[in-house]
């Protein structure tokens, strides 16, 4: 593996290592992104972490030539603003309490490298980079690893920091990687300890706008029994489904296979990726309480499973972040995943098509019936033929990512002369309902239909 960093980085990466040999320190990209440049991919970030100077020294002297932000006072963490570097000194942490932040922190300039890397979740994020010397330095034989896709924990201090399983979770997923044995083992024993909503989130997040193969992150987390601090999936395990429409196994199965499918059907709308893949990962949480044995036909059945799955889905997500308008985004993605299929096996009229655009963005809905159609193997995927179906019509009738707009508004009841006020509301419902249903379609006819309906409830201009 060669360490490739974009030409623009590396030469911002060079001058600042170089202004830290002047004030007699040397400085090394740690982390995230040696590893990223290893795999040939553009890291985000640069972090750096000095040794041999004094934290205090390091801040002066940074000051006199950049703009410094001391972003993690904690941490000891400074940020050169127009450089996107985060820069550090070597630390030794100290476990003093639960969760993620219990750790007393201690600067420490004259670590070794390895006892400075000791601390790092993984060793494929262990691996530091002398730009000055091209030296990679590689205390736990992370480079190794990176090279053979395996996840290991770089030391027993793993166990310190129970976000590490989250982490271990979507870096497995990101990366196709297979987790250490030991590392499996590890991460049983170690327990959430009130981690914040926002940090497990975070590491969800990273699974489902990142993940190559969430399937593989997925299966980590039932590996380590982390799985059973999210009921919601816990239960999706060993849910049985009936072998001729679900050969692939029970609703965790599907689930995993539906989520590789969604990955790969990412659009790149941070957004719309996350509500879609939200929804796909939840899209099933209703089964377990419906699924049913139907004597009569011989078959398991999971009746009213996409309504019934709206609690569960509100229970994880709400676990997980207060995002109030992605939760209401992927809500109703849930609800109504099997109404596309029913649609089309109807030949459904465009009343039918409108209605479900009140409640539910179309384009969404398609990608998350596409990502389910696929999580069947080996019955052949039939997605295409329902989106193509209900694309076209969605086009045509303009409400792709949005309900109709109303034809008749409050404009036009003014223009009548009428004042607003109790009355309105009620006749733009009835005028917007009949506008659904296919009654008018056109201003005009929209303006008669009005008049016939005042006229009806015995309103006089």
């Amino acid at each position: 593996m060669k360490l490739q960093f974009p030409k623009i980085q590396e030469t911002k990466i060079l001058e600042f290592a170089k202004t830290i040999q002047e004030i007699g320190g040397r400085a090394v990209c740690v982390g995230g992104c040696v590893r990223d440049a290893l795999l040939g991919q553009e890291p985000k970030d640069i972090d750096i972490e000095v040794f041999g100077v004094d934290p205090q020294i390091l801040e002066e002297a940074l000051s006199q030539r950049y703009e410094v932000l001391p972003i993690g006072k904690d941490f000891g963490v400074l940020s050169i603003k127009q450089y996107n570097i985060d820069v550090s000194v070597p630390r030794k942490e100290f476990k003093r309490g639960e969760g993620h932040r219990g750790f007393q922190i201690n600067a420490d300039p004259n670590l070794s490298f390895k006892d400075a890397a000791a601390r790092r979740d993984f060793t494929i994020n262990a691996i530091s980079w002398d730009p000055l010397t091209d030296e990679l330095i590689d205390p736990y034989y992370g480079l190794e690893d990176l090279q053979n896709k395996i996840l290991r924990h770089t030391s027993p201090k793993f166990t310190e920091d129970p976000l590490r399983v989250l982490r271990g979770m979507q870096f497995i997923a990101r990366f196709e990687l297979t987790p250490d044995k030991h590392t499996v083992a590890l991460s049983r024993g170690i327990y959430p300890e009130n981690l914040s909503k926002e940090r497990i989130f975070e590491e969800w997040k990273k699974l489902i706008l990142l993940g190559k193969k969430p399937s593989l992150g997925l299966k980590f987390l039932k590996d380590t029994h982390w799985v059973i601090h999210f009921p919601e999936l816990e239960n999706l395990i060993d849910c049985a489904q009936d072998p001729e429409w679900h050969p692939e196994g029970d609703v965790w199965s599907h689930t995993l296979y539906c989520m590789d499918a969604f990955a790969n059907e990412r659009i790149g709308d941070e957004f719309e990726d996350l509500v879609v893949g939200l929804a796909v990962l939840c899209h099933d949480f209703g089964k377990p309480d419906t699924t049913i044995y139907d004597e009569a036909n011989y078959r398991l059945r999971s009746p009213g499973h996409d309504i019934a799955g709206e609690a569960p889905t509100r229970s994880f997500l709400n676990s997980m972040t207060d995002y109030k308008d992605l939760i209401e985004s992927v809500i109703p993605l849930v609800v109504h995943h099997l109404r596309p299929v029913d649609l089309f096996k109807a030949q459904s009229t465009d009343s039918a098509i409108r209605r479900l655009s009140r409640v539910v963005r179309l384009d969404r809905l398609m990608r998350v019936v596409s990502a389910d159609m696929q999580g069947r193997p080996p019955k052949p995927n039939t997605a295409p033929e329902v989106n193509k179906w209900l694309m076209e019509r969605a086009e045509a009738l303009d409400i792709k990512n949005k309900a109709p707009d109303p034809i008749i508004r409050g404009r036009h009841l003014i223009a009548l002369g009428m004042k607003q006020g109790a009355e309105f509301r009620p006749l733009l419902d009835s005028c917007y309902e009949a506008q659904i249903e296919g009654i008018f379609s056109t201003e005009e006819d929209g303006l008669k239909f009005l008049k016939a309906t005042m006229a009806e409830s015995g309103i006089t201009i």
